[in-house]
């Protein structure tokens, strides 16, 4: 059954998007969706995938979730949120939530929180000037070299997805799979946008942009030795940060931090004026585990 609902004025991140129900359910693994209203309003949501995990039996996930509308909304979930659920083991990837708050609902800690780079969007002058200055040099740079760029919606047999899965195994990382992003471009007509540079004809970088409400996502990137000669990624992102303004998307996520085994990649994230933001961990609740997750020393949590 395909999830339909009304989008609202909170800042959904991609794993609590509608467009990413849309490629999940595509991809035979559908999500569920809860929301509370007040007044007529959406004050919460959260969305929930499921998977067996061997004698778990079942594991539902939450991922950057719950989207709240306030603070007092997002806490009032910790505090109720076993009424909307069946006891079945829950993995919550958290987001704003107080590492205390979470013991004290019986959550034990698993991974340490992340860290996204989040850029924010708006008019040309005040984008340009957020930048670090070395990343607006390499920009200059790049706009005198040429090279051709283009927009376009994505293909199930773009190169850029082959590169990723290539990428990927070279250099050891997981991520979505570029499955999905077949998926979502399919699932979602005209919201998957692959920013292409080419020179003398032949493509050198490329820049794979979802959107989701008002926010998108940076999900692929990959440039030869031409491109990062021409610094051609940071013309395909600047074309794609001006190209998602100009149509009303206020946030692009660039992705994880990871200064300890990426620190090129996440120098470049941050030198296109975007902000560090930390996520709350990945947490689990476990009947039988809460207990002890209670009298966890807060030295282990935080």
């Amino acid at each position: 059954m395909t999830l339909i609902y009304v989008m609202s004025a909170l800042r959904l991140p991609l794993p609590q998007s509608p467009e990413y129900a849309r490629a999940s359910e595509a991809m035979g693994r559908p999500t569920r969706l809860c929301k509370r209203e007040a007044r007529g309003e959406l004050r919460l949501l959260w969305q929930i995938q499921s998977r067996k995990f061997g004698p778990l039996g079942r594991v539902d996930m939450v991922s950057r979730g719950p989207v709240a509308a306030s603070e007092a909304d997002r806490s009032g979930w910790l505090e109720r949120w076993q009424r909307w659920h069946d006891g079945r083991p829950l993995l919550l990837n958290a987001e704003g939530m107080a590492a205390a708050d979470l013991r004290r609902a019986g959550f034990w800690p698993l991974m340490t929180p992340a860290t996204l780079a989040m850029l924010p969007l708006g008019p040309e002058d005040q984008m340009r000037q957020a930048m670090k200055q070395k990343w607006r040099n390499r920009l200059n740079r790049a706009q005198n070299h040429p090279l051709k760029v283009t927009r376009h919606n994505l293909s199930r047999d773009h190169w850029l997805l082959k590169s990723e899965v290539e990428q990927a195994r070279t250099k050891g990382y997981r991520g979505l799979p570029p499955a999905f992003s077949a998926a979502f471009g399919s699932a979602n007509p005209g919201k998957a946008h692959v920013f292409e540079a080419r020179h003398q004809g032949a493509p050198v970088a490329a820049a794979l942009i979802l959107c989701h409400g008002p926010m998108a996502t940076w999900q692929i990137g990959h440039s030869n030795d031409l491109g990062r000669k021409f610094n051609a990624m940071n013309l395909l992102l600047w074309t794609a940060m001006c190209w998602l303004s100009e149509r009303g998307h206020t946030d692009l996520d660039l992705g994880i931090l990871n200064r300890d085994d990426a620190p090129g990649l996440s120098h470049f994230k941050l030198g296109t004026g975007a902000q560090a933001h930390r996520l709350g961990g990945t947490w689990l609740h476990q009947g039988a585990l809460a207990p002890l997750a209670r009298r966890l020393p807060m030295r282990l949590v935080a």
